[in-house]
C-alpha cells in the first residue's frame, strides 16, 4: 500500500514538474465564436413548453409513479439476506426510543401523551411509502413540539377554561382539562393539515432549492436557540410549579421570570424524581457513547426508566402521597379519523408555513448526510411531498407535525438499518403498545418525561462548540450562528426564524458590496496572473492594468466597482476628464472668438473691395493682415492645422495635457456570474470615461451567459464590440502588447515560450488555430 502511494506521489511530482507549450492565435469572442461555431439555443414558447410536459407516454407515466412513489422502486430489489435482520434490529431500537420520546414530546406540544403515540405510527408510515432518505427517522421532533406548544397554549390558554369546581362548596375556579385539551389538539391537527398542504405544494411547484436559504450555521444555531426554548418550557415539569407559557417577543425571558418567582412553590417529591431520572439517563448516556462500539444497539435507557417510573408510581402512589402530577388516562385502540377544524385555518397559516420551513429544513440536512455517507441521493422535492402527505394524514388522525429526530436517526443509523423497512418495523412497536400496552403507563410521573426531553437535548447543546470552528474557519458563519441564536432565542421561535434567514441573506449582500478588488500582474514566463500584492513574483506589465474584483458585479456593487477601478488604476480619470473639458471649452471659445475676427475681417474686406471698384477714395496698399495664421492659445497648439479636427477630437497632448502611463485596462470578468442592467451601465461608462483618456478597456473570461446577458441588455454597439472581449487574460495582454507594439521582431510570451504574432498567411486565415508541442 505504501509503495501504491509513493509511485503515485512520484507520478504527480512529475507530471507538475512537465512544462506545456500552446501555440494558437489570440482569441477574442467573435473569431471564438466562429472557431467553436456557437449555436443559437432554440427557444421554445410557453404553450410548446406546457405541451411538452403535459405529453404522455408509457415510460414516461412508469417513471413519474416510480419517482412519486419510491417504495416501488427499491422493494422490488430489497435484499432479504443483506439487509432484513438489520432492518428488523434498528426498528426495534428506534420504536423502544420512540415509546418515551413521543410521549414525552407530546408535552411539548401541550397535548395528552396518547397523541404523541399517533404521530409515532400515522406519519411514519405515510413516509415509508413517499421519502427517498433510507435512514431517517420521521416522527415527533423536540423544536417542531415547542413551537406547536406555543400555538396551542396561544388558541386555547389556560385562562379561556376556568370553572367552578362542583365538588368543592367555596366555588374553587379549576381548568376544565378536558375541554381544553380537546381544544389543543383541535388547534395541533389543524396547523399540522396546513403544513401539509403547504409542503406538498412546495414539492410539486419543485421548491426544495429553499432548503438553500437555511445554510448550516442558521440551521445549528437555531436548532440551539430552540433547546433553550424546550429547555425553558420543561423547568415547569421538573420543579413541579405552574408557570403559564408566554407567547411573542421575550417570552422566553418572561417565563424565566415567573419559574424563579414561583420556585419556592416546589413539589420537592417532583424534583427528587427528576433529579434522580435526568442524572442516571445522563450516566447512561455517557456509557453509550463510550462504549457505542462494543455495544450491539445503545442501552434503552429511556423505556428502562419509563417502565421503573410507572412501577413505582403505581405501586407507592406517588400522585396521591406527594402531589407528583402524572401522565392521566390513556385510551387502548386507535382513533377514528376526524376533519380537522377549518374554522381556526385562518389564524394558523403564518404558523403553519414556519413548521413547514423548519420541519423540512431539519429533515433535509440529516437525510443529505446520511445520503452523502451512505452513497445514494436523496429528492429535495420528494422529500417535500413526502412530508406533506404525512401531516396532511396525520391531520385527519390527531397527529401533530412531524421531522425527523436527530436521536432516532442516528439509533435506526448504527443499529444496522438500510431501508425505511427499519420505520415500518417501529411502527409495529407503536401500534403494540397503542393497542394493548399504552393505557399502563397512566401512572407515568410527568417529570419522567421531562427529564427524557432535557436529556436529549445534549446533542443540540453540544453545538455550542460551533464557536469555535467557525472562530477558525469563517468569521461571518460565526456571526450568523451567534446572530442566530440570539433572535431565536428573544424573538421566538416563527419570527426568530424569520430574523434569521433575512440577517443570513444580508451577510451575502454585504460580502458582495466589500469584495477584494486585486491588480493582476503576469508570473514571469506563464500565462497566469494573480494580484501583484499577494505574490512577489506577479509583476505588472508596462502599460497594461488587469483589474479584477472578487464578486460578481450587480447594483448592489457596480458604483462601488467603478470607484475602486479608477481608484486603483493610478491614474486620477475625474481629474484628468475634468481638465480635458476644461481645455476643450477654453479652446471653442477661443475659437468662436476668432470665427468672430474672421467674420468681421472678412465684412470689412467685401466693403474695401466694394470701394475700391465703386472708385472710392481708399488706401493704395493693404496693411491689414487678415488669416487665421495669427491665432495663438495657451492650450499647446502650435500650428493651425492642428485646429482643423473638432475639440473633442483633439488628443490630449495636443491639448497640452499628458498621456497616461497605461494605454490598456483589461478587467478580469471570471468570478462574475451574471450582470444586470446597472453593471451594464457602469460598464457603458468605463468605456467611455477611459476611451476619452486615451485608454483602450477590454474583458476577458467572460462566461458564455454573461455575453448572452450583454447581447440582451444591448451593451454591444457602435462604440464596443464583441473584439474587445477576450477569452482569457493572457488573449488580452497579448493583443494589446501586439496593437502597441506592432513590430514583428519582438517575441512575446506565452506558457514560457517564445511566440510571434501571428503572421500575415495567418492573418489571412482567421479560423485557423493550431496547437503543438503539447508536453505532459
Amino acid at each position: 500500500m505504501i509503495t501504491n502511494l509513493e509511485k503515485e506521489a512520484d507520478s504527480n511530482l512529475r507530471m507538475r514538474k512537465s512544462d506545456y507549450r500552446v501555440e494558437r492565435q489570440v482569441m477574442d469572442e467573435e473569431h471564438l465564436e466562429v472557431v467553436a461555431q456557437r449555436t443559437e439555443k432554440t427557444k421554445f414558447s410557453f404553450k410548446d413548453k406546457l405541451k411538452e410536459n403535459l405529453r404522455c407516454s408509457g415510460p414516461k407515466a412508469r417513471s413519474l409513479l416510480f419517482k412519486l412513489i419510491p417504495i416501488l422502486r427499491w422493494l422490488p430489489r430489497y435484499s432479504v439476506q443483506e439487509w432484513l435482520l438489520g432492518d428488523i434490529c434498528s426498528g426495534l431500537s428506534v420504536g423502544i426510543v420512540q415509546l418515551p420520546q413521543s410521549m414525552a414530546y407530546a408535552l411539548l406540544a401541550a397535548v395528552p401523551p396518547v397523541f404523541g403515540l399517533y404521530t409515532s405510527f400515522y406519519p411514519v408510515l405515510i413516509y415509508f411509502i413517499f421519502g427517498t432518505s433510507r435512514h431517517v427517522s420521521v416522527g415527533s421532533f423536540a423544536v417542531l413540539s415547542v413551537m406547536l406548544g406555543t400555538i396551542t397554549e396561544r388558541i386555547a390558554p389556560d385562562d379561556n377554561f376556568m370553572i367552578i369546581s362542583q365538588n368543592d362548596t367555596n366555588g374553587t375556579v379549576v381548568i376544565d382539562i378536558v375541554a381544553r385539551d380537546l381544544m389543543r389538539v383541535k388547534a395541533a391537527t389543524m396547523v399540522t393539515f396546513i403544513c401539509g398542504i403547504f409542503q406538498i405544494l412546495l414539492g410539486l411547484i419543485r421548491f426544495g432549492f429553499v432548503v438553500t436559504y437555511l445554510s448550516d450555521p442558521l440551521v445549528r444555531g437555531y436548532t440551539t436557540g430552540a433547546a433553550v426554548h424546550v429547555l425553558v418550557s420543561q423547568l415547569k415539569y421538573v420543579f413541579g410549579i405552574a408557570v403559564p407559557r408566554k407567547n411573542g417577543p421575550l417570552s422566553l425571558i418572561y417565563t424565566v421570570i415567573d419559574v424563579i418567582k414561583a420556585l419556592h412553590l416546589t413539589n420537592i417529591g417532583t424534583l427528587v424524581v427528576s433529579i434522580i431520572a435526568m442524572s442516571t439517563m445522563f450516566a447512561v448516556k455517557v456509557i453509550n457513547d463510550h462504549l457505542k462500539s462494543k455495544l450491539p444497539i445503545p442501552i434503552p435507557i429511556e423505556l428502562i426508566e419509563v417502565i421503573i417510573a410507572t412501577v413505582v408510581s403505581s405501586n407507592v402512589n406517588l400522585t396521591g402521597k406527594y402531589g407528583i402530577e402524572a401522565v392521566g388516562h390513556i385510551p387502548k385502540g386507535l382513533q377514528a379519523p376526524v376533519v380537522p377544524d377549518f374554522s381556526l385555518a385562518t389564524s394558523l397559516i403564518g404558523d403553519a408555513f414556519a413548521l413547514a420551513i423548519v420541519g423540512y429544513g431539519i429533515t433535509i440536512s440529516l437525510g443529505k448526510i446520511f445520503a452523502l455517507k451512505h452513497g445514494y441521493q436523496v429528492d429535495s422535492n420528494q422529500e417535500l411531498i413526502a412530508l406533506g402527505l404525512s401531516n396532511l394524514v396525520g391531520g385527519f388522525f390527531q397527529c401533530f407535525a412531524v421531522s425527523c429526530s436527530m436521536s432516532r436517526s442516528l439509533v435506526q443509523e448504527t443499529t444496522g438499518g438500510n431501508t425505511q423497512l427499519a420505520a415500518a418495523v417501529s411502527c409495529v412497536v407503536i401500534l403494540v403498545i397503542i393497542l394493548e400496552v399504552g393505557a399502563l403507563f397512566s401512572h407515568l410521573p410527568k417529570a419522567v418525561l421531562a427529564s427524557i426531553v432535557i436529556i436529549n437535548l445534549k446533542g443540540m447543546f453540544e453545538q455550542v462548540t460551533d464557536i469555535c470552528h467557525f472562530w477558525r474557519t469563517n468569521k461571518i458563519d460565526l456571526i450568523v450562528w451567534i446572530v442566530t441564536l440570539i433572535f431565536t432565542v428573544l424573538l421566538g421561535m416563527d419570527f426568530g426564524l424569520a430574523a434569521s434567514i433575512a440577517f443570513a441573506l444580508l451577510t451575502v449582500i454585504f460580502q458582495t458590496q466589500l469584495p477584494k478588488y486585486s491588480i493582476l500582474g503576469q508570473v514571469p514566463k506563464t500565462d497566469i496572473y494573480r494580484d501583484v500584492k499577494q505574490f512577489d513574483e506577479a509583476k505588472e506589465i508596462p502599460g497594461i492594468k488587469i483589474f479584477q474584483s472578487s464578486a460578481t458585479i450587480y447594483f448592489a456593487n457596480a458604483e462601488l466597482y467603478e470607484e475602486a477601478l479608477k481608484q486603483m488604476s493610478e491614474t486620477n480619470i475625474s481629474r484628468l476628464l475634468l481638465k480635458k473639458k476644461k481645455r476643450i471649452t477654453k479652446l471653442k471659445q477661443k475659437l468662436k472668438k476668432q470665427e468672430k475676427r474672421d467674420k468681421k475681417n472678412a465684412r470689412k474686406e467685401q466693403k474695401r473691395r466694394k470701394d475700391l471698384e465703386s472708385g472710392t477714395d481708399g488706401p493704395a496698399t493693404i496693411t491689414e493682415t487678415i488669416g487665421s495664421d495669427s491665432l495663438e492659445m495657451d492650450s499647446g497648439l502650435d500650428s493651425p492645422s492642428k485646429v482643423s479636427q473638432k475639440p473633442e477630437e483633439l488628443s490630449l497632448e495636443s491639448l497640452g495635457l499628458q498621456k497616461p502611463d497605461v494605454h490598456s485596462l483589461i478587467l478580469d470578468f471570471s468570478p462574475v456570474n451574471f450582470v444586470d442592467s446597472v453593471c451594464i451601465k457602469i460598464l457603458r461608462n468605463i468605456f467611455r470615461d477611459f476611451k476619452e483618456v486615451e485608454i483602450d478597456v477590454y474583458l476577458s473570461g467572460c462566461h458564455w451567459a454573461i455575453v448572452q446577458q450583454f447581447e440582451q441588455g444591448g451593451f454591444f454597439g457602435k462604440n464596443i464590440s464583441k473584439s474587445q472581449l477576450f477569452t482569457t487574460v493572457h488573449d488580452a495582454v497579448m493583443y494589446c502588447k501586439i496593437k502597441h507594439n506592432p513590430s514583428t521582431d519582438q517575441a512575446l510570451y506565452m506558457n514560457g515560450t517564445p511566440a510571434l504574432p501571428p503572421t500575415q498567411d495567418q492573418e489571412e486565415e482567421p479560423t485557423h488555430v493550431s496547437a503543438a508541442n503539447t508536453k505532459f
